[in-house]
């Protein structure tokens, strides 16, 4: 992994371990119209990701993987509540799916199938281990600064997989050699990683400008919180600056690729460093710094266990809130 960038210089020492007793998320979801030809299942499972997920519940009703949707990937070592959609016409079936890693706790009806990002944030409950007095009073200090200037918005560990050198090298290959995969999910997501690690270096230069800010630059383009749309102002200005502080827009980086807008200017000289004209997938922009919500610290003397509780926007890793905390990368 990159090395990172961060406000504080202090690393804590505590224990974080993603398993089903310790790392809890829920999925925010959208607001479903409870009518239409699509049948919403909330879902709550452990020790089983997405794709998992989405197998045993296709199997079950021997229908293909492609007819459920989803609005996110969600980890396999926790325990998730997250939404699938599957075609009305199976409500009366899956009323009798059972699996020990899987339950079906709700049902809603909604006019279309779930797909990526179908989703308003995710809800973390963590806790963390070894936690003496003197690191609680640093992550509640850490966790008011996060809460009034956000947090870099990286992406974990998790996006690059195991082996994620390997990863990135077969990603280089596909693109640059003009490879093919036979299993085309395995390619898309070898070059999303490969996308990804272009967006993070690309953060740790722009966070570099300034160590206690993130510094905003003449050509950034802007991701509007409130209406979910990304703009490009003509010039930066102090209102921009100014809804900056207040949460309502964000800058973002680029993750290369086709059909995607890219920075000029100041902005667009950083980011030209960190692009790949040769990837023929999608591009994307990512918010640079994102605004955790809603969070809350509890502690157990006892144990020495620190409790987390945080809401995060959709895409957003809990598990880089934690390292951001620590000032140390947890690969795992």
């Amino acid at each position: 992994m990159i090395e990172r960038i961060y406000p504080n210089k202090k690393k804590l020492y505590f224990k974080f371990e993603q398993n089903e007793d310790d790392f809890f998320v829920e999925e925010q979801p959208i607001t479903f119209s409870k009518k239409g030809s699509f049948l919403v299942l909330k879902i709550k499972k452990k020790n089983c990701d997405t794709w998992e997920l989405i197998d045993r519940v296709a199997k079950y009703l021997r229908i293909y993987t492609n007819e459920i949707g989803y609005a996110g990937l969600k980890d396999k070592n926790a325990t998730t509540i997250q939404y699938i959609s599957i075609p009305k016409k199976y409500s009366k079936e899956i009323r009798n799916f059972r699996n020990k890693k899987i339950e079906v706790l709700d049902s809603y009806l909604h006019s279309s199938k779930l797909n990526i990002g179908d989703l308003k944030g995710n809800r973390f409950k963590i806790n963390l281990y070894n936690v003496g007095f003197e690191e609680l009073n640093h992550i509640q200090k850490l966790i008011k600064q996060i809460s009034k200037k956000g947090m870099p918005n990286y992406f974990g560990y998790q996006r690059f997989g195991k082996d994620s050198s390997d990863n990135i090298e077969k990603a280089k290959e596909l693109i640059h050699d003009d490879r093919l995969m036979k299993d085309r999910k395995v390619e898309k997501m070898l070059i999303s990683a490969y996308q990804s690690t272009f967006f993070n270096e690309w953060l740790v230069e722009r966070l570099n400008l300034d160590m206690e800010n993130f510094k905003l630059l003449d050509g950034d383009i802007f991701y509007d919180i409130k209406n979910d749309k990304i703009f490009t102002p003509k010039s930066l200005n102090a209102k921009l600056i100014q809804d900056f502080e207040n949460k309502y827009i964000t800058p973002t980086g680029l993750l290369p690729g086709r059909k995607v807008f890219k920075a000029t200017s100041e902005a667009g000289k950083i980011e030209s460093k960190f692009d790949d004209a040769y990837i023929k997938e999608k591009g994307y922009r990512r918010e640079a710094i994102v605004f955790p919500s809603d969070i809350n610290c509890s502690y157990d003397k006892e144990n020495k266990k620190c409790t987390l509780d945080f809401i995060l926007p959709k895409g957003s890793y809990a598990t880089v809130l934690i390292e951001y905390l620590a000032n140390k990368n947890f690969n795992s």
